[in-house]
């Protein structure tokens, strides 16, 4: 398997954490999202995903974007171990929280977002931050809710085994880290990713382990 990716994008943090609590091994392809104007947008890889965003996981003949596509992927051609529960009610609750990440959070705050309101919209940096940071606390705030009021929540989001809402969980605090987020209102979503940061499996999955960010 290949996984094009970046080292700070977490999309491609989600995918390399389900990899590695997986145990599967894989090639890593850097797509440099700044370099250049984006290597994003050469034709090479726009051929190989039209959307012209990362991850990509490429298996065997088949290229698969999105990650939390390539997350179910992964469950279902190695479903040891798991990465969703047993029953439907608990996969609902795991994708839901997942999804809270993936799709109200993130899509907000990616790069292509911050660079059109810093450039087609003259948004100056101190009014981006002020973006960012917003959306992190409402997001991040009703994923704390969700968590700590829910006694299906365990060591990790859903119980005390690692699932697919733990491997979108740990990125996005990655990413507030960065943005210098106040994080002091979200204990249980901190103590969930420091448990799983615990995970030696986790190890080679952390950006700065990459090879774009050691480049």
């Amino acid at each position: 398997m290949k996984l094009y990716g970046y080292f700070r994008s977490s999309a491609s943090y989600r995918v390399r954490i389900g990899l590695a609590l997986k145990g599967l091994g894989y090639d890593s392809v850097p797509v440099h999202l700044t370099r250049d104007g984006g290597e994003q947008h050469r034709d090479a890889y726009a051929r190989l995903n039209p959307q012209k965003l990362i991850p990509v996981l490429v298996d065997r003949e088949r290229a698969i974007p999105q990650s939390l596509a390539i997350l179910e992927y992964l469950e279902e051609r190695h479903p040891e171990p798991p990465l969703l529960p047993a029953t439907a009610g608990e996969r609902a609750r795991v994708r839901s929280l997942a999804l809270a990440v993936a799709c109200d959070i993130h899509p907000l705050n990616n790069l292509r977002v911050l660079a059109y309101l810093t450039g087609e919209l003259g948004i100056d940096e101190d009014a981006k931050l002020r973006w960012y940071r917003h959306w992190v606390a409402e997001g991040l705030g009703a994923l704390e809710g969700a968590l700590a009021s829910s006694d299906e929540t365990g060591r990790f989001c859903h119980g005390d085994r690692p699932t697919i809402a733990d491997c979108c969980l740990v990125p996005q605090v990655f990413n507030a880290r960065r943005f210098d987020c106040p994080l002091e209102s979200y204990p249980t979503v901190i103590r969930i990713e420091a448990a799983c940061l615990a995970l030696p499996e986790l190890e080679r999955a952390l950006p700065e382990n990459q090879p774009d960010a050691k480049a």
